[in-house]
C-alpha cells in the first residue's frame, strides 16, 4: 500500500501520547506495517521511529502489551532496508540495548523473549554493538535462556503443550544464531563458557531434529573451540564422541563443520603435548647445566679463579691478584703495588 507516510508519521508521533491504550494501539500497528515491508521500515527510521519506540519501551515498564510489539516494530526496522546501518546505530545511541536487555528475564514471557532475541540477532551484525551486550549482561542472559528454552523442549517432547503457544525450536534456533555471531570474540566466548552447562546443551543440539539448529550449534561449538578453555570444556563433556558420530551423518555442511571443531581441539592438545614436552626437557637440562663441584668452566680457568680464594666480600684486589701469582702474570707486582699505595 502506497501514500502511508502520513500515517506511519503520526503513528510515531502518538507512541509519546500520555494515554496506554493509543500507545498500544499505535505499536501494534507499526509492527505490522513495518512487517517485511522495506518501504515503511525505512520511512518509520526517518520519521525517528527508533527512537520513539525505545521511549516507549522504556515508560511502559513491564506491560508487554506495548513492550512486545514495540520490539517486533524495531526488529523489522533494523533490518532489511537502505538504512538498516543508521537504524541500528540509532537504537544504540538512544540506549535501546540498555532497555531491551532487562526484557531476557525470566518474569518475561517466551513471545516477548522471542521477539527480543530477534532484535538482538540484528544489531550483533554490528560488532561495536558486543561490548554493550556484555556490559548489559545480555549474553549472559542469552546463554541462560537456551538452556531454559532446552529444557522446555524436553518438558513438552512428549505433549501437544507448547509454553505460552512459543514453538521453543524456534527460541533455540533464534538463540544459538545469536550466540553464534557473538561468539566471534573472546571475551563473549568467555562469557558463554562460564554458564554451567551451556556447552552439553550445545553438544545435544546436534542431534537436535532440525538442521538449523543442528547447524547452527556446530557453528558456535567450532567458535568456542578456537580458545583452548573451550576446547577442553568440549571434550570434557564428551564433544568428540559426538563430534565423530557426525562425521558420517550425511550432511556434508555439517560433517565438515565437525571435523573443524575436532581440528581445533586436536591442535590444542597437541599444543599441549608440545608445551610439557618442551617444559621437561629445558628442566632436565637446567638440572645438567652445572655439575656438583663443577663450575662448567676449563679447568685451567677454575684454577685462576678458585672459589677459595675469590672471595668477593673478602680482602679486596690484593687476594685476587695473589691468587693469579704465577710467573706467566709479570704484571701482577704491578698491581699489587698499585694496592699498596691505594
Amino acid at each position: 500500500v502506497d501514500g502511508l507516510e502520513q500515517l506511519l508519521q503520526s503513528l510515531v508521533a502518538a507512541l509519546g501520547h500520555s494515554n496506554i491504550n493509543i500507545v498500544t494501539c499505535a505499536a501494534g500497528i507499526l509492527s505490522n506495517l513495518t512487517c517485511n515491508n522495506q518501504r515503511n521500515k525505512l520511512t518509520v527510521y526517518q520519521f525517528g521511529g527508533v527512537e520513539a519506540l525505545v521511549r516507549a519501551i522504556m515508560n511502559a515498564e513491564d506491560n508487554e502489551e506495548i513492550t512486545k510489539p514495540a520490539v517486533c516494530a524495531l526488529r523489522h526496522i533494523t533490518s532489511g532496508h537502505a538504512e538498516v546501518e543508521n537504524s541500528q546505530n540509532s537504537f544504540c545511541r538512544t540506549g535501546g540495548i540498555q532497555v531491551i536487555a532487562k526484557l531476557l528475564q525470566p518474569s518475561s514471557h517466551w513471545p516477548l523473549i522471542k521477539a527480543v532475541i530477534g532484535l538482538i540477532k540484528n544489531i550483533a551484525q554490528c560488532k561495536a554493538t558486543h561490548g554493550l551486550l556484555r556490559e548489559h549482561n545480555a549474553i549472559h542472559n542469552l546463554a541462560g535462556l537456551l538452556m531454559r528454552a532446552f529444557q522446555d523442549l524436553q518438558n513438552h517432547s512428549n505433549t501437544s503443550v507448547k509454553p505460552e503457544e512459543v514453538r521453543m525450536e524456534e527460541v533455540i534456533e533464534c538463540v544459538t544464531g545469536t550466540l553464534h555471531i557473538l561468539a566471534k570474540e573472546s571475551l563473549s566466548r568467555s562469557i558463554m563458557r562460564s554458564q554451567q552447562g551451556f556447552m552439553s546443551v550445545l553438544i545435544q543440539l546436534l542431534f537436535n531434529n532440525f538442521e538449523n539448529i543442528r547447524r547452527l550449534a556446530a557453528d558456535t561449538l567450532n567458535e568456542l573451540a578456537a580458545d583452548k578453555e573451550g576446547a577442553d570444556m568440549i571434550e570434557a563433556e564428551g564433544g568428540t564422541a559426538s563430534l565423530n558420530e557426525l562425521l558420517h551423518c550425511g550432511n556434508e555442511a555439517l560433517a565438515t563443520c565437525a571435523a573443524a571443531i575436532l581440528s581445533r581441539v586436536s591442535e590444542h592438545k597437541l599444543q599441549k603435548c608440545l608445551s610439557m614436552e618442551l617444559t621437561s626437557s629445558l628442566f632436565s637440562e637446567d638440572q645438567n647445566l652445572w655439575p656438583s663441584g663443577d663450575l662448567g668452566i676449563a679447568p685451567d680457568l677454575q684454577d685462576m679463579i678458585g672459589v677459595n680464594e675469590y672471595d668477593i666480600y673478602g680482602q679486596g684486589l690484593s687476594t685476587v691478584y695473589s691468587g693469579v701469582g704465577s710467573p706467566k702474570h709479570s704484571a701482577s707486582g704491578t698491581l699489587l703495588n698499585i694496592k699498596t699505595i691505594a
